[in-house]
């Protein structure tokens, strides 16, 4: 340092002053208050890009399936089963075997999982970030994940965390004799939190949180009273409370009332997309092995992962009392094991909850827990301490089970039958860690069973071997614009064939046709399709009788279809543009389509459809369509300009699902132009809501008073919001036709291929198809 340099520094000092200005820092990027702090309901559009590429070091050409496909499976799997018997010092293995507890860190990460809207789930080891991870009922998972580090190292990149968690369930499973009914790769890591889904509506400040009760909370996510006619759980949530994975094991409320908690169980599990042999069997299944850790009470456990301190290294809920660990380990407060043998499939736990009465106690940390009434019933062997025999405990929860009638009924058959116990319980755990994963072809390695083809995982048939060609391509879509059909009415139905797709689970899409299907073709916002989908039967019935048998399905036409209109679209915009087609769907049956969790699909509100239901209100209090519109453009991973590019195109196109003019900014219907673009941004008009709803909206000239447009919320938000109305502003310019035409057809392809994983190279936050 320069003599200069020392004097300006020592000046900077004596003058308590920064080099910038200013006697303190008072904060850093990133500090609250921030602009969610400020403005807590502007609509957070920059959801749309998180998890991008910029925060990947493994940057956009990583190609995980090849990397996969580089290992040993057999030795991968021999080296996790090594660590789960070799017990460390600094986090002793209960029985010496930490498959129990590896069972409880890959049933938590999959068990976050909810039909409803299809987030949750294995699929991107969520539970490595905050807030799953600092959640109650995941105390002690960050042990788990830590001891598997060394496992992750050695094999880097080639194994993802997701994988490697739901691998070392099944090989825990296997180690302690259970047939796993088979294991698929492909699951890819995120990178950062997940900030954008809704877990609930409880509000609390996790500095301020003295014990679990206050962040495990569930009077504001639940309608009704347990027990009562109306008891409901509010949509799309899965988990009971707050924090927890399913239900609270003591009860509600931790009361205690098994039939209260079966009511719960029932909830939780259906929204999980679970019936009740499954449940029974993943409960059931779930605690033969391992036991729970009750030693301590809550108020002395130290922080989650998320609060504790630097020195922690990402490690929480320290235990202050004696090693703690091992035999003073405290982990959801409730202690004890629920068979003599926890470290081996069999069917004891089933046996013993039947075979005794059970009264309740308290746990050496105070909660409330079940032991048999009988003294002579069998002892679990103490976890650490050599010799020492406890009695057998059983949850609420478990409780649950013998008193309901239709559970009871499953344990009943699974108790005189264990071989189907066993299978039931292998394809329900299969179910559990794979439900997130979409179709078949994501799958990766030598365990997939492919032999199976499971409703859950919404089969479609093998292609007929028929693959369309150039030739076959255009001919079609002449025959297609031959019809009559109106460029609205075509891209509407190819639109709304894709339409049901979600990348949270990987499910719906136009693959398989089943837009023809129930229960698609009755929903009310498909009722626009109908007429179309019996012209393209005509067209498809044409199309074979004059192609020497040639066949194209039904699926592959409503995407066709869509596609001619939109490059007729662009044609009479002055655009000669040409959008891809990729043949080779398949149509599948009304047998292969469960309608019950299809149902899960049907929307409530959909903002390219300019749909709201009538229902909205009563379904989503408090919510926005705008939000809802928010969170369908995050399900189909459009970025911001996607979203409204595609919106804008929809609407100067027609494709309302009611014919309505609504965001319709345009005189030239059926014509690809950024008219929408231009006129929501025209300063010449104001815009007026047309009752208090401020649902609709007229826009009017403002020298005149003549009502030019009408709008929904979901067209003003592209002019209201800071950061869409800056994109409406980059199409709206007179250089923004052309730009608007190319990024259209690029969104338009990207949204019809969404699902189409059978297609060599589709790589979106999963594998690639082989």
């Amino acid at each position: 340092m320069s003599p200069d340099d020392k004097t300006n520094t020592c000046s900077y000092h004596m003058a308590g002053s920064l080099p910038a200005g200013g006697d303190h820092l008072g904060g850093t990027f990133g500090q609250a208050p921030s602009l969610d702090g400020w403005y807590p309901q502007r609509l957070k559009v920059e959801l749309l890009h998180r998890n991008g590429v910029a925060a990947d070091p493994l940057g956009a050409d990583f190609d995980y399936a090849a990397a996969f496909a580089t290992i040993d499976l057999e030795a991968l799997k021999a080296d996790i089963k090594e660590l789960l018997t070799t017990s460390v010092d600094w986090w002793p293995a209960d029985y010496g075997n930490y498959g129990p507890q590896m069972i409880r860190m890959a049933w938590h990460a999959a068990g976050t999982y909810r039909i409803a809207d299809g987030r949750g789930g294995a699929g991107t080891a969520m539970q490595r970030f905050a807030p799953i991870g600092s959640w109650w009922d995941n105390g002690n998972t960050d042990k788990s994940r830590r001891l598997l580090q060394p496992i992750k190292h050695k094999y880097g990149n080639a194994l993802s965390w997701a994988d490697l968690m739901v691998l070392t369930g099944n090989c825990s499973l296997e180690l302690m004799g259970l047939p796993t009914y088979g294991f698929a790769g492909g699951r890819l890591d995120a990178w950062e939190p997940d900030d954008g889904t809704w877990w609930g509506p409880e509000v609390w400040n996790p500095h301020k949180v003295e014990s679990p009760d206050e962040m495990v909370s569930r009077d504001e996510r639940w309608h009704g009273q347990n027990g009562d006619a109306d008891y409901d759980l509010q949509s799309p949530l899965a988990a009971s409370h707050q924090a927890l994975i399913y239900v609270n094991p003591e009860g509600p409320y931790a009361n205690g009332d098994p039939m209260g908690s079966a009511r719960d169980i029932r909830i939780t599990f259906t929204r999980m997309a679970m019936n009740d042999e499954e449940t029974v069997a993943l409960i059931a299944g779930g605690h033969a092995f391992g036991k729970s850790h009750g030693q301590v009470p809550a108020s002395q456990i130290g922080p989650s992962p998320e609060l504790a301190p630097i020195e922690s290294m990402g490690l929480g809920w320290h235990n202050p009392v004696g090693s703690g660990n091992a035999e003073n380990t405290s982990t959801n407060g409730i202690e004890g094991s629920w068979t003599p043998n926890p470290i081996q499939w069999d069917n004891a736990y089933l046996e013993n909850l039947f075979a005794y009465d059970w009264e309740q106690t308290k746990s050496p940390a105070g909660a409330l827990q079940w032991t048999p009434t009988d003294p002579d019933a069998p002892k679990t062997p103490d976890a650490h301490v050599p010799g020492q025999m406890n009695p057998l405990m059983m949850m609420t929860s478990d409780i649950a089970l013998k008193v309901d009638p239709e559970y009871r009924a499953v344990c009943e058959r699974f108790l005189a039958d264990f071989d189907l116990f066993t299978l039931a319980f292998s394809k329900a755990w299969y179910k559990l860690t794979h439900r997130d994963m979409g179709p078949k072809h994501r799958y990766l390695g030598a365990e997939v069973t492919i032999s199976d083809d499971l409703l859950w995982q919404d089969p479609l048939p093998d292609a007929n071997g028929t693959v369309l060609d150039d030739t076959d391509v255009a001919a079609l879509k002449k025959a297609v614009l031959e019809t009559g059909l109106s460029v609205s009415d075509l891209v509407y139905t190819a639109f709304s064939a894709a339409s049901t797709y979600r990348d949270s689970d990987k499910r719906g899409g136009a693959n398989g046709g089943r837009l023809a299907l129930s229960p698609q073709k009755d929903w009310a916002i498909n009722r626009r399709t109908l007429p179309v989908i019996d012209a393209l039967r005509t067209v498809q019935s044409d199309f074979a009788a004059s192609s020497d048998g040639r066949q194209v399905s039904l699926a592959d036409l409503i995407v066709l279809a869509g596609t001619a209109a939109v490059e007729q679209a662009a044609r009479a915009a002055g655009s000669d543009a040409d959008v891809p087609f990729t043949p080779g769907r398949v149509d599948t049956t009304q047998e292969l389509t469960d309608i019950e969790m299809f149902e899960w699909l049907r929307p409530v509100a959909d903002g390219f459809r300019n749909f709201v239901s009538e229902r909205f209100e009563q379904f989503a209090p408090g919510v926005a369509p705008e939000a809802a519109f928010l969170d369908k453009a995050n399900l189909f991973t459009l970025t911001a300009p996607e979203w409204a590019v595609l919106t804008a195109g929809l609407r100067v196109l027609g494709a309302n699902w009611d014919g309505s003019d609504r965001g319709v900014f345009t005189d030239r219907v059926g014509v690809l132009t950024t008219d929408f673009f231009v006129n929501l941004t025209d300063t010449d008009l104001v815009w007026t809501k047309d009752d208090d709803t401020a649902s609709t909206f007229t826009g009017r000239v403002q020298a005149t008073g003549e009502a030019r447009w009408r709008a929904s919320r979901n067209d003003l938000v592209f002019g209201s919001n800071a950061q869409l109305r800056s994109i409406a502003d980059a199409y709206a310019g007179a250089d923004g036709q052309e730009r608007f035409v190319r990024d259209f057809v690029q969104v338009w392809s990207k949204v019809m291929m969404l699902d189409r994983y059978d297609v060599k190279g589709h790589k979106r936050y999963g594998a690639m198809a082989a």
